[in-house]
C-alpha cells in the first residue's frame, strides 16, 4: 500500500459529503491545518475533532444533517494522518496543542463555537474547553477515553499490537473486534487502515485526565455521549464519574454504539444530540 492510496481513500470518503464542502487551509506556527467545511457561512460554528487516525472525513454520515443548522468545520489534527501538513515546529506539549486549536479558530475567524470531539478528539476538546471556556459555546464529548475514568485493561491489551507495530491488517482486526463486526463504510475503513500502515505521524500529545477541581465553576454546557457496547471502558461507570465531577452535564448512553463505530453508527442519534 502507498501514501497515494491513502489519499485516494480519503478523497472517496470526502465525496460522500454534501456538494458544498470546502477545503480550508489555516497556517499556524506548527504547519498548515486542513479543515473540511460545509453549511451556511453565517450559521453558528460547530468544530469537529475526530479520533486518532480517523481524519476529518469520519463525519461523512453526520455533516449533511449538521450543516442544516451549523457552519461545520471538521479538522484534520496536526501531526496525525490526513491532509494537515506539519511544519518545522512540532506540537510537543499540551500547551502547544491547545494553542494550536486557538490558532485554528482564529484562522477561521471563529471567536466562539460549539465543540465536539470523539475519542482522542474528545480529550482535546475537553482540555480546550477547561482552558478556554470563553471560546466554547457548547461541548459534546463522544465516548471520551481517559477523561473521566480509566480505559479497560482488556481494550489496551488488544491495542498493544497496533501501538507497537501498526499495519493495515492489525488495524482492521482491532476495529472488527471492538465493533463486534459492525459493517463500517469500506472507504473510511481504508482511510483508517491505510493511515495506520503508510502515513507517518508525530508523537501523540495526550492531555492528562482533569482532576475534579478542574470542573469547579465550569459553566460550559456539556453533553457526554457514551457507547453502550464499547470496549474502551464501562459506559455506566463513566456516566457515574461524569455525574460526580460535573453534575450539570447531560449524559447519554447509546445502547448499541461501539467506540470505533462512532460517530457513524448510530449517526442519526449523534446528529439529534448535537442539534439539540
Amino acid at each position: 500500500m502507498t501514501l497515494d492510496e491513502f489519499f485516494s481513500a480519503y478523497d472517496r470518503v470526502l465525496q460522500k459529503w454534501p456538494a458544498d464542502v470546502e477545503a480550508i487551509d489555516v497556517n499556524t506556527v506548527h504547519g498548515t491545518t486542513r479543515i473540511n467545511a460545509c453549511g451556511p457561512v453565517d450559521a453558528p460554528a460547530l468544530v469537529l475533532l475526530p479520533g486518532a487516525g480517523a481524519t476529518s472525513t469520519v463525519w461523512f454520515a453526520n455533516v449533511a444533517a449538521l450543516s442544516q443548522r451549523y457552519r461545520v468545520y471538521a479538522v484534520d489534527p496536526m501531526g496525525d494522518v490526513g491532509r494537515s501538513v506539519p511544519g518545522v515546529r512540532s506540537i510537543d506539549s499540551v500547551d502547544e496543542l491547545l494553542n494550536w486549536v486557538t490558532a485554528v479558530l482564529d484562522g477561521l475567524h471563529v471567536f466562539t463555537a460549539a465543540l465536539c470531539g470523539h475519542s482522542y478528539g474528545a480529550m482535546i476538546a475537553l482540555a480546550y474547553a477547561l482552558r478556554n471556556p470563553g471560546r466554547v459555546d457548547a461541548l459534546t464529548l463522544l465516548d471520551p477515553n481517559a477523561c473521566f475514568g480509566s480505559m479497560s485493561p482488556r481494550y489496551l491489551l488488544h491495542a498493544i499490537p497496533i501501538l507497537l507495530s501498526p499495519n493495515d491488517t492489525r488495524q482492521r482486526r482491532f476495529v472488527r473486534w471492538e465493533t463486534g463486526g459492525l459493517a463500517l463504510d469500506p472507504d473510511w475503513l481504508d482511510v483508517l487502515a491505510l493511515g495506520a500502515a503508510d502515513v507517518p505521524t508525530a508523537k501523540t500529545v495526550v492531555p492528562a485526565r482533569p482532576k475534579p477541581a478542574a470542573f469547579e465553576n465550569f459553566g460550559v454546557e456539556t453533553t457526554v455521549v457514551l457507547a453502550g457496547k464499547g470496549k474502551v471502558h464501562n459506559a455506566a461507570r463513566i456516566a457515574s464519574a461524569v455525574r460526580t465531577v460535573l453534575p450539570t452535564a447531560r449524559t447519554v448512553i447509546l445502547d448499541n454504539a461501539t467506540h470505533h463505530g462512532l460517530p457513524m453508527h448510530p449517526s442519526a442519534e449523534v446528529d439529534e444530540i448535537l442539534l439539540s
